[in-house]
């Protein structure tokens, strides 16, 4: 994690990461001026914090109570040498806590994050730089031996030359990533969590048997999705980028809207049309870009081949990032090897959904098959040690598609978790299925496994295979556990060179009658590609281009980040445009107007339904107000100091719109019930004194909203780099 430090007025320090804040001083002895703690008081927190967050989590985990659980810890120093230090830590139980659930606790602290990484003994590195902003590099650790050669099934080179490569095509765009995580649970299952030190929300899960394989697996889908803007598919990309001569990507093409908003000629082509546009309804203001908001220039289209005769077709932006999220991107040491995992990837997702959505039984791979892979076993078997029984079936539905599932139970809750794997390697597709499988868990988040159903709705349900999609945990059904298999087991095997894994995978699409289109994207120097197969790789239903799409943040973005600018005319058709979209009162504005904000201000948690509350105080609407304000209260998840903040505002808008009551006459004990500040902050946003309480000013320039200009510069990064190359 990137941390930046800020020198303030005398020794006060600011130090900024993600979207936190921490002031640091010294004490007046020593000539600070006391008004924080001080970095090693924040350091001695640390592992108290640490320990305690460990304590709650094993005790929510068994539904213990944690009110009448007290712990400190003291910090011992050795009068000899005071960089010689004990943490003593001590915890305060309730005598009704079993001996059993109390040496639970213990262990709990014992893997507190700062107590480990303080035991282990951090090294540290001290350079100066010339430019903190511009010094790039991966920040990895992962030991990776450059002199070696590791060659795995369905990778053209070595990991190491693979992983050499990748984080220097990173480095020379200027962006500094750094690893979050690492997690290995049971032998031969490695990931990791990799992200952009600057802008987070630029992020990446690896997965492999060994640590090198899971870091070039991170490194290859942060490659993938940078150069396919999977990382800021729904996001605004600033107005540099919206007036440049390209918004995506230079050979992008701009078809301008007709008067009666037909789809222009030149997009898409016949095929494609009759998967899209079946009933005539989609129009060519459906396919704005989201990104740019330029409506004046049209639909902006990226060209894609027709892999059945190489023919050119134009695929609206808003169209790929609508419906596709990230199917179907893939990079790779070479074409070929980013096809076969591109086109994997489609045909596992889209086999995974016939069997969830049909409740097919699937047949259980053998024990003599499975033996072949004791690296795989091993992790299985420990998994069971666990108490996670696991079993693994054959995905292939008779031999036809090379897809493998693993699926994992828990029998604390009754939860099983379904995940899939695709490779023409029987033995890779096992591989990528079990480490999918526990990519990024540790054994405690095991538990939030939905539980099977025999409701054939739920399991049918379109937000459910968006679930599967997203992370596997959507809901399974009983039917799925059933012995009596509606297929045999196949011991299947379509392992080859990599040219001859493609051809074959591209003939599985053939055999069904499916156009297969692509786009190679190679301006930064990697093999990155995209396939999409219409009617088939969709994520979202087709029908969210005209009744769900993205582009809804282009009616609401600019009024929105310039709200407090707005006269009473411009709120009044603000929120009537909000109450006549029928959008859900409790979509976040943040997914709305496609903008990042910091999720620890009111803007990060403020949803449709709060903004409706704020303008209708604005406007004097008290009735209205009021009626949504009791709604925020019944249903709405947000800060306690924002739910204090509107249950003051329920009482104040009961005494305003009630001619018999005076708020004079309660002023005190409001002031005494809910706190000065907060009564302060009610009454005049009741009064008009106060507007839009808690909302910074910004504008479509997003003064203040620093992590959304963060991932702007990293757009901007990668969009630099592409312009450069075509130059």
């Amino acid at each position: 994690m990137e941390i930046k430090v800020n020198f303030l007025d005398n020794l006060r320090q600011e130090a900024i990461f993600d979207d936190f804040k921490v002031i640091t001083d010294q004490p007046i002895r020593y000539k600070g001026d006391g008004s924080a703690p001080g970095p090693f008081d924040y350091f001695l927190a640390s592992s108290a914090l640490c320990a305690a967050y460990f304590v709650r989590i094993y005790c929510n985990s068994r539904d213990i109570p944690t009110e009448n659980i007290r712990l400190s810890q003291n910090n011992i120093v050795d009068p000899e040498d005071r960089y010689n230090q004990i943490f003593k830590i001590q915890v305060e139980l309730p005598e009704d806590i079993s001996e059993k659930d109390r040496r639970g606790i213990l262990r709990s602290i014992d893997r507190c994050t700062v107590k480990k990484v303080v035991q282990t003994g951090p090294e540290f590195q001290v350079e100066i730089v010339e430019n903190l902003d511009a010094e790039s590099g991966a920040l990895l650790m992962a030991d990776v031996d450059q002199g070696s050669q590791t060659f795995i099934e369905g990778k053209d080179l070595p990991l190491e030359e693979t992983i050499a490569r990748t984080s220097k095509l990173i480095e020379d765009l200027g962006i500094k990533i750094e690893i979050g995580s690492w997690r290995n649970i049971v032998p031969n299952v490695w990931s990791l969590h990799l992200r952009d030190a600057a802008s987070p929300l630029c992020f990446t899960n690896g997965k492999g048997a060994t640590k090198e394989s899971a870091l070039c697996s991170a490194l290859g889908e942060f490659v993938e999705r940078m150069n396919c803007g999977f990382f800021y598919n729904d996001y605004y990309f600033g107005k540099a980028i919206a007036n440049s001569d390209f918004v995506h990507y230079p050979n992008e093409q701009w078809f301008a809207l007709t008067e009666d908003d037909a789809l222009p000629d030149g997009i898409l082509d016949d095929y494609c049309l009759d998967i899209y546009n079946p009933d005539g309804e989609l129009r060519g203001s459906h396919l704005i870009d989201t990104n740019s908001g330029r409506v004046d220039r049209g639909i902006c289209c990226i060209p894609y081949q027709r892999q059945s005769d190489g023919k050119t077709v134009y695929f609206p932006s808003n169209l790929i990032e609508n419906l596709y999220v990230s199917n179907g991107m893939s990079s790779g040491n070479t074409l070929a090897e980013a096809k076969v995992q591109a086109l994997s990837e489609i045909i596992e997702r889209a086999v995974k959904k016939k069997i969830i959505q049909e409740e097919i039984a699937l047949p259980d791979v053998s024990e003599d098959v499975l033996a072949k892979y004791p690296k795989i076993v091993a992790g299985i078997e420990a998994l069971a040690e666990q108490g996670f029984p696991v079993v693994v079936k054959d995905a292939s539905l008779g031999g036809r598609f090379p897809v493998m599932n693993v699926t994992l139970m828990n029998p604390k809750t009754g939860g099983a978790y379904a995940c899939f794997g695709a490779h023409p390697s029987f033995e890779v597709a096992l591989e990528r299925t079990l480490t999918e499988l526990l990519q990024g868990r540790s054994f405690q988040g095991l538990d939030d496994m939905p539980r099977p159903t025999f409701n054939s709705l739920a399991v049918t349900e379109p937000e459910n295979s968006v679930d599967h999609f997203i992370d596997s945990t959507g809901i399974v059904s009983w039917r799925f556990f059933s012995n009596q298999a509606d297929y045999e087991f196949n011991a299947w095997d379509f392992s080859d060179s990599t040219e001859a894994e493609s051809d074959f995978l591209m003939g599985l699409f053939e055999n069904m009658d499916l156009e297969v289109y692509m786009a190679v994207f190679d301006e930064l120097g990697s093999q990155v590609c995209r396939i999409l197969v219409p009617g088939y790789s969709e994520i979202y239903p087709v029908e969210d281009l005209i009744w769900d799409n993205t582009n809804m943040a282009l009616d609401f973005r600019e009024d929105i980040l310039n709200i407090h600018r707005l006269s009473d005319d411009e709120l009044s058709d603000l929120v009537n445009r909000l109450e006549d979209s029928q959008l859900d009162n409790y979509m976040d504005i943040k997914t709305l107007i496609g903008i990042e904000f910091d999720e620890n201000t009111v803007w990060g948690q403020l949803t449709i339904l709060e903004l409706k509350i704020l303008i209708y105080l604005v406007l004097k609407d008290y009735e209205e107000a009021l009626d949504l304000v009791q709604a925020f209260l019944q249903y709405n998840d947000n800060t306690v100091e924002r739910e204090l903040f509107y249950f003051a505002m329920e009482a104040v808008l009961e005494i305003t719109l009630d001619d018999s009551l005076e708020i004079d006459d309660f002023i005190e004990n409001l002031k005494r019930m809910f706190g000065a500040e907060t009564t302060a902050a009610v009454v005049g946003s009741i009064t008009g004194e106060v507007r839009f309480h808690g909302l910074t000013q910004t504008s479509m320039r997003l003064e203040g909203l620093n992590r959304h200009l963060n991932l702007i510069d990293f757009i901007q990064k990668v969009h630099g780099a592409r312009a450069q190359a075509t130059k």
